[in-house]
């Protein structure tokens, strides 16, 4: 990993802020997911929280087109549960109410994905322990390989064939958004972008898709080229994201790093510019 100072080690994401056709529709189905509450609710906003921490800004946006698969955007929100047994618990949840469900064992973490009824990508998932990641020339170890659903289910004490054991399940204190997935035209740029502007390290370059992070974490930042390679920002808007929010508790450096360029509008308690893929990018201090 090469040490930067741009921003602080312990910077992280916040919410993830999506344009939305139906507000109330895909504010229940996320509530009801994730187990998450309405900490904010209008006719045009709706903000999900997990036990009083922020997750999920939605946006009304009745008259916007859902966007195709290949428009730069979001390819999932990652939602990182505290331990393996809410995953658990979380995934006896999920199998309950009838969702279909892919997964990835990627050695530092297991993860299960579905979208929402709009289309945008679901993550969610447990590390393993920090001190399990293999490290080699400054590039965590990840691969997706199938996940162990059957001992996952049991790390919550939940019995694989029948499902006993399965209780309501609510989003329990320390979940966070763990990492947000992009797509991008190019996923070299996209990481050399993210690199210069916002300090983080490229801790996996799989060549078509980049992980980066703060802090040596597995990654807080995924970019992908998959269904958008050559693509530019889009001319005309589109549900889906609206924008990420990363968390840091000293703006200063960045903001001395930014200084004189015109892109950046600083709000005095958070800066906000976008990525060439038109992504909007907020660093907010706590």
């Amino acid at each position: 990993m090469t040490t930067t100072s741009v921003l602080p080690a312990s910077t992280h994401v916040g919410a993830v802020h999506l344009n939305v056709r139906d507000l109330n529709g895909t504010a229940e189905f996320y509530a009801t997911l994730l187990g998450l509450n309405a900490a904010t609710q209008t006719d045009t906003d709706v903000i999900l929280a997990a036990q009083g921490t922020p997750l999920l800004h939605l946006h009304a946006a009745p008259d916007l087109p859902r966007a195709p698969v290949s428009r730069p955007g979001l390819y999932h929100t990652a939602f990182l549960l505290p331990t393996r047994a809410d995953l658990g618990r979380w995934l006896a949840h999920a199998a309950r109410l009838g969702h279909r469900i892919g997964s990835g064992d990627h050695l530092v973490s297991e993860a299960f994905y579905l979208s929402d009824p709009e289309g945008n990508g679901i993550e969610v998932y447990a590390d393993r322990p920090r001190d399990t990641w293999t490290w080699r020339g400054g590039q965590v170890q990840m691969d997706t390989k199938a996940v162990d659903a059957a001992a996952v289910l049991m790390a919550a004490g939940i019995d694989p064939a029948t499902l006993d054991g399965a209780v309501a399940f609510t989003a329990p204190q320390g979940t966070t958004v763990g990492h947000v997935h992009l797509k991008v035209g190019s996923a070299a740029q996209a990481a050399q972008w993210y690199r210069d502007t916002l300090g983080l390290d490229v801790v996996a370059d799989l060549g078509s898709a980049a992980f980066l992070s703060w802090g040596g974490y597995h990654h807080h930042v995924g970019l992908n080229e998959w269904h958008s390679a050559g693509q530019t920002a889009p001319s005309t808007p589109a549900a889906g994201l609206a924008g990420v929010t990363f968390h840091t508790p000293d703006l200063g450096t960045l903001r001395t790093h930014l200084a004189g360029r015109a892109d950046v509008q600083d709000a005095g308690g958070h800066l906000t510019l976008r990525d060439p893929w038109g992504n909007r990018v907020t660093v907010a201090q706590n």
